[in-house]
């Protein structure tokens, strides 16, 4: 295909992901499922179509990929002026943040408790899962509390959580320079439809913790060692999930590096100690309560207890993550995303935003059934929104197998190149 042919297809991408991200924008999924999946795919589509296109780009042509980049800000617009329709995860966030204003521990006190009724706002009282303290973990309540001096609103979470999008963009451009990379593959992050639907639209604190991991990867790259350990700390102080990429870091960096980024981490863990523990808040909770879209915990839970199950889900991130560190370049998108989505894959629920984890590494074949992956996962969007109407989480065998069947035969369709490459 010629590049004039190209660069017209891509637009021509672009404006199919806009009419239907603006489209998407205004469609309650509970009212209307049908066109929200419908639009979604569309979306999704026009995404993974660009993804094909985009090896072809060729030339600087900057004036382009800003007009590119500049539409993707577009269809952002309307989801961050609305309030958040597909989860209410952004009020537990003003919560937690409001209750270390105020002096209490986020890990200990319990929203639904009667004795903290005086301690909520209307804004607050719209949290999900009041029965349990916090999951989140410490880099998360510290962006929380910096957020809510700002603003108790989830319109102020959703602005600073848009703000770690736009800066997610720009590492990407800059790790795409450092590794040789056209600039253009940074469309694979801001065009996907699903970074739109969770930065702009839910504000979920995982885009704090892609950004840490992204200037984590950047910093690797760059051979700045000390900054990869200290983003890489805060990356997992923001979830856990990046624990699994540590592997990647096996005498890539110094022992004082290391010790740099633990010392960042027992900083952070050290306000929330109780009586000489860590804090854990929901987490065991969420561990033998929570089930959402995870068909091989669910296939596994008879013969094995969510513990254990858990571990297993860890073990296989850093057994990838292990393997990459051998075989893969430091600068290998495979590397940093295989890792997460293998632990993903075996998680007790996988909601659409534990994908943002992988968004920023999508612009080679070797990442191509992730794409996939995030675009088949939208349309269980639908489910999490009629839960609130008709009760437990549940998604039909179809679904799951729509979603999930997507990553293996996408495999097969780009035959996944992962080169032998060793580094030293």
């Amino acid at each position: 295909m010629a590049g004039g042919a190209v660069t017209r297809g891509l637009r021509s991408c672009g404006a199919v992901i806009a009419v239907a991200m603006l489209a998407l924008a205004f469609v309650d999924a509970r009212e209307e499922p049908a066109l929200f999946v419908l639009c979604a795919l569309v979306a999704g589509t026009g995404y993974v179509v660009a993804l094909c296109l985009l090896g072809r780009v060729h030339g600087a042509d900057s004036r382009g990929l800003a007009l590119c980049l500049l539409l993707a800000a577009v269809w952002r617009v309307p989801w961050l002026v609305q309030p958040p329709r597909l989860s209410s995860d952004v009020y537990r966030y003003v919560w937690d943040g409001r209750l270390q204003r105020l002096g209490e521990d986020p890990y200990r006190v319990v929203p639904d408790d009667p004795t903290a009724a005086a301690l909520h706002t209307p804004v607050t009282r719209r949290l999900n899962n009041g029965w349990v303290p916090s999951p989140y973990p410490p880099g998360a309540q510290l962006f929380f509390r910096a957020v809510t001096a700002v603003e108790e609103s989830a319109r102020a979470m959703k602005v600073a959580l848009v703000a770690c999008d736009v800066l997610v963009v720009a590492v990407v451009l800059r790790l795409l320079a450092a590794s040789g990379q056209s600039r253009w593959w940074s469309l694979a992050y801001a065009w996907n439809p699903l970074v739109a639907i969770e930065g702009a639209g839910n504000a979920h604190i995982d885009l704090l913790g892609t950004l840490a991991l992204v200037v984590a990867v950047w910093a690797m790259v760059r051979r700045r060692r000390t900054a990869a350990a200290l983003a890489l700390a805060f990356a997992i102080a923001v979830k856990f999930i990046p624990v699994v990429l540590a592997p990647l870091f096996w005498r890539r960096i110094r022992p004082r590096d290391a010790l740099a980024g633990t010392a960042l981490l027992a900083v952070l863990y050290l306000p929330f100690v109780h009586q000489g523990r860590l804090p854990e808040g929901s987490l065991r909770a969420y561990l033998t309560e929570w089930r959402f879209n995870g068909p091989l915990f669910a296939a596994l839970r008879p013969y094995a207890a969510p513990t254990t199950l858990a571990g297993l889900a860890l073990l296989a991130g850093l057994a990838v993550a292990t393997w990459a560190r051998v075989r893969l370049h430091v600068d290998s998108p495979a590397a940093w995303a295989w890792p997460v989505a293998a632990t993903l894959a075996l998680a007790p629920s996988v909601f659409p935003w534990y994908l943002l984890w992988v968004t920023p590494f999508l612009y080679t074949p070797g990442t191509r059934p992730l794409a996939v992956w995030t675009v088949t996962i939208i349309p269980t969007y639908v489910m999490l929104a009629l839960e609130r109407v008709h009760g437990p989480w549940g998604l039909p065998w179809w679904l799951v197998a729509a979603e999930y069947g997507a990553v293996p035969a996408a495999a097969l369709v780009t035959s996944i190149p992962f080169t032998k490459e060793r580094t030293a």
